[in-house]
């Protein structure tokens, strides 16, 4: 057993930190597909690919925050 989780079993007011950081990285995990693609259009506008343009990047992120919700359900990342 890990020191954090030894030290989260033996004080009760240490297991709920301990499980809110537990799902906060699992959450960040099934959302890594989405920050690769935020990455990937990023690079693609500094190469010239796509229209460097803040209406383009607002839609950009628009639709892939509804993706990211739809397929995540509550465990999706809130940017609001």
């Amino acid at each position: 057993m890990s020191p954090l989780m030894s030290a989260a079993v033996r004080s009760p007011d240490g297991v709920a930190p301990a499980l809110a950081e537990m799902a906060r990285l699992g959450s960040d995990y099934l959302a890594l597909p989405f920050d690769v693609a935020r990455e990937q259009y990023a690079k693609s506008v500094r190469a010239g690919l796509v229209e460097r343009s803040l209406i383009a990047s607002a839609r950009f992120e628009h639709v892939l925050s509804a993706m990211e919700s739809l397929m995540l359900g509550c465990l999706a990342r809130s940017y609001r």
